[in-house]
């Protein structure tokens, strides 16, 4: 993966640079968004509190564990994943689902716990910026994926990691996201491999003043974060029209008709 150019200039780095945005007008209003990451911290000043759910922990043998504080943040990142999604969705209400405790590490039946939690919730769009590049979690995966697509929730995960396929990312009823360096924050592209559409999106997250991009978090989750902020957004649009996979199918097609930073489909 190129990494990020933060010795360009700043409109490179989607921070200044005005440009039109997706779903312009929308706000993730009515859409419930579960943020699968380290928790979340209601008291950052990026942190819309009162649009925060009650959320959970899922430990790495995928025992979800309810009440008060379970879900609080102790590693910034999923604070600064719920930023970036509420920033464009600052309507939708994002649930906390804590996979991430001491490091920046868990299991795949922790993934999936937290994705079968999600969906029992009925969340609208399920926000996972990691996953799993160990092809034998493959299977597993792609069951509870179909779950949720015949639930109608919508999977917005990381595609790959390092060049391998990332799994649910890379699987077929996910919206995969890559990162892209030279798009700005308030827009996505979309670019195809065959009927394939791949989200792509910035790697930087919202900017915290006095602090230089190079010394704040960047990568992938931010694109995933800012791709599921705009799939909130579609959600709304389409309100309660369609189910199941055809909702999520109606997701990504809205989502690939804006089309808003690469080329169209061939």
């Amino acid at each position: 993966m190129r990494e990020p150019p933060f010795a360009e200039p700043e409109e490179t780095l989607g921070l200044a640079r005005a440009a039109p945005e997706p779903f312009a007008g929308l706000s993730g209003r009515g859409v419930a968004i579960a943020v699968i990451d380290s928790g979340v911290h209601p008291g950052h000043g990026h942190i819309t509190a009162s649009q925060l759910g009650p959320g959970v922990m899922v430990l790495s043998d995928g025992a979800v564990v309810e009440g008060e504080g379970v879900w609080l943040d102790q590693l910034g990142h999923g604070t600064a994943v719920t930023a970036a999604i509420q920033e464009k969705a600052p309507d939708a209400r994002c649930i906390p689902v804590r996979v991430f405790r001491d490091a920046l590490k868990t299991s795949a039946a922790a993934l999936i716990g937290a994705i079968r939690w999600s969906v029992a919730l009925e969340v609208d769009v399920i926000n996972l910026s990691l996953g799993s590049v160990n092809a034998a979690h493959r299977d597993a995966f792609a069951a509870v994926v179909d779950e949720a697509a015949a639930a109608g929730v919508v999977i917005v995960a990381a595609r790959e990691a390092n060049g391998a396929p990332c799994y649910p990312g890379s699987l077929q009823d996910v919206i995969g996201v890559d990162v892209d360096w030279d798009c700005l924050r308030t827009g996505y592209g979309v670019r195809w491999r065959g009927d394939c559409a791949i989200f792509q999106a910035s790697g930087y997250p919202r900017p915290i003043p006095g602090v230089p991009p190079r010394r704040n978090l960047y990568g992938v989750s931010f694109a995933v974060a800012q791709v599921s902020g705009f799939a909130s957004r579609a959600c709304e649009s389409l309100a309660n029209t369609g189910s199941g996979g055809e909702r999520v199918r109606q997701v990504r097609d809205l989502m690939c008709a804006q089309l808003p930073h690469r080329d169209a489909r061939p």
